[in-house]
């Protein structure tokens, strides 16, 4: 086995022979791979932030608290009032008209009260109320900063999706993953940089919200499966030494090329060397085979409910990602059986299978962050594209709301312990505080060291970013 396997990644290698090679490999590609790689260049030239060919990490604006995130991601939006905002008003006002004015719904079917069926408890030192849908989380409250004052401009779920994932609702920008990459690089030239981790739903608005859009390729996010093998045909399909042989032929054939360079082809010839090293990486980074016992415990893996196996595995290949030098991992939901959280009918049912799924995941995942000295480095974002309405869909569903919804925080520098923000006694509008999705996004990469009005590319004739003209940096959050 080839000693890259023993170290930790967190180091970069500067250029080597197999770059070179891959660079005098370039005449003998196709020439219409190039030319769609024509505008990354450009884009790439336009901004120091990136990596650059001596494989040095660019430097943050900033001090950072952050070096990796974690977005555990709530395909299809949990109601603020089942899961961190209580609203014990429209719990006694089940059943009876909604006394508030109501804006149109995704599906305009609307109803009466709908109260929450789920009790809260006082979590942590911190008292923070929980849902009894996650008795775990509920247990690590004091990491939490409770935002119950976010909003979005969209109550699709594409549109909401891309404006999660990207700071706009249409496709064809890169997703925040791709930003974060692109202002700080990776630590870890043998892994992706932004990595999702793929439970089995593909969101609304489908991987165009992990994408790069205008940015070099190497940022996109790179999709791994939590079982089996992470990414298929990974591991090597041929004795390495052959690999290398065949490696040697095209570089005697394509020398004359050594001294031409090519910057078009640069995220072509980083994808290519990716591409070998992940051969050897992927396969270390997912074998959780020498995680002890108890840790497996923690994350849910010994669960007899198959989601809540699957998105533990996600979370624990999370943390052993982050120990990698991994700059940004998302983790999407499994499927549960009924839907995402996404309970136009069946409330109770849907948003029960979707939290066994996640809760003691993500509780081990937080507590196991921080005992090992991660948690204070890692910031980790739990949320959806939006929230559920107070006023009940049918008989006994929400519809989408994205006039006031709850996300939370923890880690990376965040104050926890603590809300942020408020709704209405009915849990419908944002009425303290109101956060919008621009802003969170400004807010993470102020942790990471980047300020969002300067993370900027010129494409089309702009400057773009990923808080657009938008975002505030969240101060109240920052311990």
């Amino acid at each position: 086995m080839s000693n890259r396997s023993h170290h930790c990644g967190r180091f970069l290698q500067g250029a080597g022979t197999r770059r070179e090679m891959l660079r005098q490999v370039a005449g003998g590609f196709g020439l219409a791979a190039f030319a769609a790689l024509g505008h990354e260049e450009r884009a790439a030239a336009a901004s120091p932030h990136r990596i650059g060919r001596d494989g040095m990490l660019p430097s943050p604006h900033h001090r950072p608290t952050a070096r990796n995130v974690i977005f555990l991601y709530m395909d299809g939006g949990p109601g603020q009032m089942d899961t961190f905002d209580p609203k014990p008003v429209l719990t006694d006002m089940h059943g009876k008209p909604f006394p508030m004015k109501k804006a149109p719904t995704q599906f305009d079917s609307n109803g009466n009260c709908l109260g929450t069926p789920w009790n809260f408890q006082p979590g942590g030192e911190c008292g923070t109320p929980v849902s009894d849908l996650f008795p775990h989380v509920r247990e690590m409250a004091d990491e939490l900063l409770v935002v119950r004052s976010m909003t979005s401009p969209f109550n699709e779920h594409t549109n909401a999706n891309y404006f999660l994932h990207t700071g706009f609702g249409l496709a064809g920008r890169p997703s925040m993953g791709a930003w974060a990459t692109y202002g700080l690089g990776s630590e870890n030239r043998d892994l992706p940089g932004f990595v999702v981790l793929d439970g089995g739903l593909t969101p609304p608005g489908g991987l165009q919200c992990f994408g790069n859009a205008f940015l070099p390729a190497t940022h996109q996010g790179s999709l791994l499966r939590p079982a089996d093998e992470a990414l298929a045909n990974v591991s090597p399909r041929e004795d390495i030494d052959r690999q290398r042989r065949k490696l040697g032929l095209v570089e005697a054939l394509d020398r004359g090329l050594r001294s031409a360079g090519n910057d078009r082809i640069e995220s072509a010839i980083r994808n290519q060397e990716l591409a070998f090293s992940m051969q050897f990486s992927v396969p270390e980074a997912t074998d959780i085979q020498g995680e002890t016992e108890s840790t497996r415990r923690m994350y849910g893996l010994e669960s007899e409910y198959e989601p809540t196996r699957i998105f533990g595995r996600e979370c624990l290949l999370a943390r052993r990602l982050v120990e990698r030098g991994v700059r940004f991992i998302e983790c999407t939901c499994p499927h549960v059986g009924t839907d995402r959280w996404d309970q136009h009918g069946k409330l109770k049912e849907g948003h029960e299978n979707n939290a066994r799924a996640v809760d003691q995941p993500i509780a081990g995942l937080l507590r196991d962050l921080k005992q090992r000295g991660l948690l204070e480095s890692t910031l980790v974002i739990w949320g959806a594209e939006f929230g559920r309405t107070p006023f009940s869909q049918g008989s006994d569903g929400r519809d989408h709301n994205q006039f006031g919804f709850s996300m939370w925080l923890a880690g990376g520098g965040i104050a926890g312990g603590r809300t942020y923000g408020a709704t209405d006694e009915y849990g419908y509008r944002a009425v303290e505080n109101p956060v919008e999705i621009h802003d969170l996004h400004a807010t993470m990469l102020h942790l990471m060291g980047i300020d969002h009005e300067r993370l900027t590319v010129r494409f089309g004739g702009r400057d773009m970013r990923l808080t657009d003209v938008h975002g505030r940096v969240m101060h109240d959050w920052i311990a």
